[in-house]
């Protein structure tokens, strides 16, 4: 897993980088959560979705916001950060002049500024966001949505509660994309970390794949069976 510094706006993003199965292979970047309360790449959601994706053959990039660790500049309240969410794709995008289907991912405060860079750049074809923090952040702007994707939540978060994110899954699903809900039933806020045992083996196949495929979650039967705006996430685990 290649340690490498990329030019960001604010100066060098520290990033690790995982090379896909060939080069047409599908590319995404991974975003952590919030850098003022302890979020970095080495997040374990974080990193679980690299490793999801990479397992899947994805060239994939996870790195630290500006002003988190070996990161140049200072928090700029998800303003400055989504550049440097665009400035990893760039790079990403550059390392893979043939790439295949183009994804975004993020969990928490990643979850908001990956959804606002599906807005800003029309390639990218596919999400997922864990937690995306619906109850502090506007998404108003995702409308519509422009891509498929999937969201996750817990039932039990207490920073994050799950009525907020499945209102959000909901109105994204009324547009034509398909939008998936999954909730995960568990205690508190530490049934976060719990997300660490998301497994992604399919997503290589395209965006409309991963919204249809229960493999995604081992040991939740009919999880993915109906879209967002039919209430999907009577799963538990």
């Amino acid at each position: 897993m290649p340690e490498i510094m990329l030019n960001g706006p604010e100066g060098h993003l520290e990033a690790r980088y995982h090379e896909g199965n060939g080069p047409n292979a599908p590319i995404a970047v991974v975003l952590h959560p919030h850098p003022l309360y302890g979020g970095t790449m080495s997040n374990k959601v974080a990193f679980k979705l690299f490793r999801a994706f990479a397992d899947a053959g994805f060239a994939v990039l996870r790195f630290n916001f500006r002003g988190v660790e070996g990161s140049e500049g200072t928090h700029d309240d998800g303003n400055g950060e989504l550049d440097d969410a665009l400035a990893a794709l760039d790079w990403l995008e550059h390392q893979n002049p043939d790439h295949g289907a183009v994804w975004i991912a993020g969990f928490s405060f990643g979850g908001w500024i990956a959804a606002k860079a599906l807005m800003a750049r029309s390639e990218i074809e596919g999400f997922v966001l864990i937690a995306p923090a619906a109850n502090k952040y506007d998404f108003a702007f995702l409308d519509p949505c422009p891509c498929d994707g999937l969201i996750i939540q817990g039932t039990a978060d207490d920073i994050v509660p799950a009525p907020s994110v499945q209102a959000l899954a909901a109105h994204l699903a009324e547009g034509e994309r398909d939008v998936k809900l999954a909730l995960w039933k568990a205690q508190g806020t530490s049934s976060r970390n719990r997300w660490t045992s998301f497994r992604a083996t399919s997503m290589a196949t395209s965006p409309k794949g991963l919204a249809t495929r229960p493999e995604l979650f081992p040991g939740c039967p009919g999880v993915m069976e109906r879209s967002a705006s039919d209430g999907c996430g009577t799963a538990s685990r």
